[in-house]
C-alpha cells in the first residue's frame, strides 16, 4: 500500500477499527478515512453508496459490526443478523462499484462449528452446527465471507476475510450486560475492588477454554496481510470450488495458538486488577462452546505472529478501562 493511499476504516471507534487506525498511523499512512455512525449509517444502502461515490477509497477495512457477548446475542438476535448483513453487503457492493483495490472483512471465530476439531482450521467452515447462543451473528459473518468469495469469483475483486480469535484491549466495550468476557471481567473485578466486595460471581462453570488476542496485535496482522505483495496476497483469495473441487474460502485465521480456561482467565484478571476476594462460578449460566482455539499456521507460514502476552495485554486494557471510566461520559468514545 502506498503511504498516501486512501484507506477507509469502517468502524473506527470500535475495539478492532480503532486498533487498525492506530497501526496504520504508526506505520506512516496519512490518508485514513473515518466516519462516525452519526455521520454515516452503514445499514443505509443509499448513504453508504453516496459515501463511496464521493470518496472512492483505495483500500477498505470492514471492521464495522454489531457485536456483543452471550447475553446480547441471546437478547437481540434479529438486530445481530439484520444489522451485520446490511453493513456487510452495503460496503462490499459499494467497494466493487467504485473500484476499491483491496477489501478486508473482519469476522469472528464463532463462524466455526460448535464442536469443530481443535485447533480450528479455515477449512472447517460450514462443516457442522453452530453454537446456538450466537448463531445469528455467526450466520451474518459467514454470509460476509461468502460475499467476498462470490465477488472475487465473478468480478475478479481482491477481497479477503480474516477471523480473529477472542479480542481484548484499549477501546473495548465495558457495558455491564452486552460486553465480551474480558471487558466484562475487568469491570466486575474493578467494581468489586472499589466496593470492597468479598466475592465476584462469574457466569458459567469456568471450564471452557478460550484463546485471547490483544487488539493491537490483531491490527498489526490485518495491516500486514493487506500490505502483502500481489503474488502472496492473491494466493489467499480462495479457489472456485465448482471448478477445482477444493473448498478454499478467502479466509485467514488470526490467533496466538494458546488457550486458557475461563477460570484461569478470571484469576489472571483478578490479579491484574488487584481484587483480593473470592471468585465464584455460576454453573447455571451458559458456557458456550467447550473450546475455541484457532489454527493460525497459515498466517504464521506467511510470516506473522503475535508479540503480546496475556498478562501484559490485560494490564494495558485495565489501565485503559480506568482511564475511560474516569472521563465524563461525553468524552468517552
Amino acid at each position: 500500500m502506498d503511504k498516501n493511499a486512501k484507506i477507509y476504516v469502517a468502524g473506527h471507534r470500535g475495539l478492532v477499527g480503532s486498533a487498525i487506525v492506530r497501526n496504520l498511523q504508526g506505520k506512516g499512512f496519512t490518508n485514513i478515512l473515518t466516519r462516525t455512525h452519526a455521520d454515516l449509517d452503514l445499514t443505509n444502502q443509499a448513504a453508504t453508496e453516496a459515501f463511496f461515490a464521493q470518496e472512492k477509497p483505495d483500500y477498505v477495512f470492514l471492521a464495522a459490526a454489531k457485536v456483543g457477548g452471550i447475553h446480547a446475542n441471546n437478547t437481540y438476535p434479529a438486530e445481530f443478523i439484520h444489522d451485520n448483513l446490511a453493513i456487510q453487503i452495503n460496503i462490499i457492493h459499494s467497494s466493487y462499484k467504485h473500484n476499491t483495490t483491496r477489501l478486508m472483512f473482519l469476522g469472528s471465530s464463532c463462524i466455526y462449528p460448535k464442536l469443530a476439531p481443535q485447533p480450528m482450521k479455515e477449512e472447517y467452515l460450514l462443516t457442522g452446527s453452530l453454537e446456538p447462543t450466537n448463531r445469528p451473528y455467526a450466520m451474518a459473518k459467514i454470509a460476509g465471507i461468502e460475499t467476498c468469495w462470490s465477488y472475487n469469483r465473478q468480478y475478479g475483486t481482491k477481497y479477503l476475510a480474516v477471523m480473529p480469535t477472542n479480542l481484548y484491549g484499549p477501546g473495548d466495550n465495558y457495558h455491564p450486560e452486552n460486553s465480551h468476557v474480558v471487558p466484562a471481567l475487568i469491570r466486575k473485578f474493578h467494581e468489586a475492588k472499589q466496593s470492597g466486595a468479598k466475592e465476584v460471581v462469574v457466569w458459567g462453570s469456568g471450564t471452557p477454554k478460550r484463546e485471547f488476542l490483544y487488539s493491537e496485535d490483531m491490527a498489526d496482522a490485518c495491516v500486514f496481510l493487506m500490505d502483502l505483495p500481489d503474488e502472496k496476497y492473491c494466493r489467499l483469495l480462495g479457489s472456485d470450488g465448482s471448478v477445482t473441487g477444493k473448498f478454499e474460502p478467502p479466509l485467514v485465521n488470526i490467533g496466538v495458538g494458546d488457550e486458557v480456561t475461563i477460570s484461569e482467565l478470571a484469576a489472571t484478571v483478578s490479579q491484574v486488577v488487584g481484587f483480593e476476594g473470592a471468585v465464584v462460578f455460576d454453573a447455571t449460566k451458559p458456557d458456550g462452546p467447550p473450546r475455541k482455539l484457532l489454527d493460525s499456521s497459515l498466517l504464521a507460514h506467511i510470516g506473522w505472529s503475535g508479540q503480546t502476552s496475556l498478562v501484559d495485554g490485560l494490564m494495558v486494557a485495565y489501565r485503559d478501562f480506568v482511564r475511560s471510566s474516569s472521563l465524563p461520559r461525553s468524552a468517552v468514545k
